[in-house]
C-alpha cells in the first residue's frame, strides 16, 4: 500500500525519500514530470492525485476521484487537454477533468481493459480490453463515439503503444504476440511479431529510432527494428485436403472412402497461409519479416523458396532475468526501467541496442 520516491544520491546509489501509506493497495500510476503531478490507481476504485515538492522529498494530496467500482488498470493523465483517462476491472473506461475533479464521461468495454492510449492530436483514445479486442474511441468536451474496434489477438490485451508520428498502434497480448495496426495509413494492415514465449507485459516506442521495445513474463527484453519493410502475415486458408499433395484431412470421410486412405491432421504454413500435412511442412525456418524471429512451420516449398537474407533476424533479444510485470522507457536518456514479481527494480542503459 505504499508509494515510494527514490532519489539518485551523489555515491550513485538509488535511495528513498519519500514513504507514503495509501488507504488500498496501488495497482497503477502515472507521473507527469513538467507538472510533478502523481496519479494513483488503488484496488477500491479511486484515483488519488498528487503533486511533489521540487526536491521530490514531500508529496501533497490535491484531490481524489472515485472513477471506478473497482481495480483501477490504467491511468493517463493527458496535460494538454486536462483530463485523467483511466480503465478498471469494472469494465469501464472514464476520464475526468483534472482541474475541477468532475467526471466528463464513460465507456462500458466487453471485458476489463489493461491497455490504454490516447492521441492528442485527433482525441482518439485506444482501449484494449482482456477479451483481445482494442476499441478507438473519439472523445469530445463531455461525449464520446465509438470509431472501430480490432480483434486480432487471441489472448487479452495486456498492452498498448502509440506512435503519434507514423499513427501505427502496437498491442501486445497474453498470446504470447504483438499487433502492428496502420491506422494512419488507412491501409487496415496487422503486422504480427513473434518474439516472447509467454505473456506480453510491456511495450514502448522510441520515435527517432523508430524501434520498438517489448517485455514480457518470460524476462525476454525484445527490440524490435520497425525501420524495415515489413510483410503482413496471410489469413490461414481452409481447405478439406492437402493443398500440396491433395492427401485427405481427417473430417473429409467422403474423400477418404474414396481415396481408400487414412485422413491426416490439418496444419498451415505460416508464409502462404496454405492448409497442409505434415508431410508437406515438415520444415522450419524464422521469417523476420514476417515478425516470426522464432523458426515456425512452412511448406516445403516456401522453405526453398526463403533466401539466408530474409532469415536474417530485425530484433535483438535480451534476457532481465526476472519476471517483468511493467516498464517505463525514457527515450531522452535511453534508460529502461522493469520492476518484477520479485519486487526488483532494475535500470538499464538501452543506448547500446536503441540508437
Amino acid at each position: 500500500r505504499t508509494v515510494r520516491v527514490w532519489l539518485k544520491r551523489d555515491s550513485g546509489q538509488y535511495w528513498p525519500s519519500i514513504y507514503h501509506a495509501m488507504p488500498s493497495p496501488c495497482s497503477c500510476m502515472s507521473f507527469n514530470p513538467e507538472t510533478r503531478r502523481l496519479s494513483i490507481g488503488l484496488d477500491n476504485g479511486t484515483i488519488s492525485e498528487f503533486i511533489l515538492s521540487e526536491d521530490y522529498n514531500k508529496m501533497t494530496l490535491v484531490k481524489s476521484y472515485q472513477a471506478h467500482q473497482s481495480r483501477v488498470m490504467m491511468i493517463l493523465f493527458v496535460l494538454e487537454m486536462e483530463w485523467v483517462l483511466s480503465t478498471g476491472q469494472d469494465k469501464h473506461f472514464t476520464w475526468h477533468c483534472s482541474e475541477s475533479g468532475q467526471r466528463l464521461g464513460g465507456y462500458r468495454t466487453n471485458a476489463g481493459a489493461c491497455g490504454l492510449q490516447f492521441d492528442v492530436e485527433t482525441r482518439h483514445v485506444f482501449v484494449g480490453d482482456h477479451s483481445g479486442q482494442v476499441t478507438i474511441l473519439k472523445l469530445e468536451q463531455e461525449s464520446c463515439s465509438l470509431v472501430t474496434t480490432f480483434k486480432g489477438h487471441t489472448g487479452g490485451v495486456t498492452a498498448l503503444c502509440w506512435d503519434p508520428v507514423q499513427r501505427v498502434l502496437f498491442s501486445g497480448s497474453s498470446d504470447h504476440s504483438i499487433i502492428m495496426w496502420d491506422i494512419g495509413g488507412r491501409k487496415g494492415t496487422a503486422i504480427e511479431l513473434q518474439g516472447h514465449n509467454d505473456k506480453v507485459q510491456s511495450l514502448s516506442y522510441a520515435h527517432h529510432t523508430r524501434q520498438l521495445i517489448s517485455c514480457g513474463a518470460d524476462g525476454g527484453i525484445v527490440v524490435w527494428n520497425m525501420d524495415v519493410e515489413r510483410q503482413e502475415t496471410p489469413e490461414w486458408l481452409d481447405s478439406d485436403s492437402c493443398q500440396k499433395c491433395d492427401q485427405p484431412f481427417f473430417w473429409n470421410f467422403k474423400q477418404m472412402w474414396d481415396s481408400k486412405k487414412i485422413g491426416l491432421r490439418q496444419h498451415h504454413c505460416r508464409k502462404c497461409g496454405k492448409a497442409v500435412c505434415g508431410k508437406c511442412s515438415s520444415k522450419r525456418s524464422s521469417i523476420p519479416l514476417m515478425g516470426f524471429e522464432f523458426e515456425v512451420r512452412v511448406c516445403d516449398s516456401c522453405h526453398e523458396s526463403i533466401t539466408d537474407e530474409e532469415r536474417a533476424p530485425t530484433a535483438t533479444f535480451h534476457d532481465s532475468k526476472h519476471n517483468i510485470v511493467h516498464v517505463h522507457f525514457d527515450a531522452t536518456r535511453g534508460w529502461l526501467l522493469t520492476s518484477g514479481t520479485d519486487k526488483v527494480i532494475k535500470l538499464w542503459d538501452m543506448t547500446p541496442v536503441v540508437s
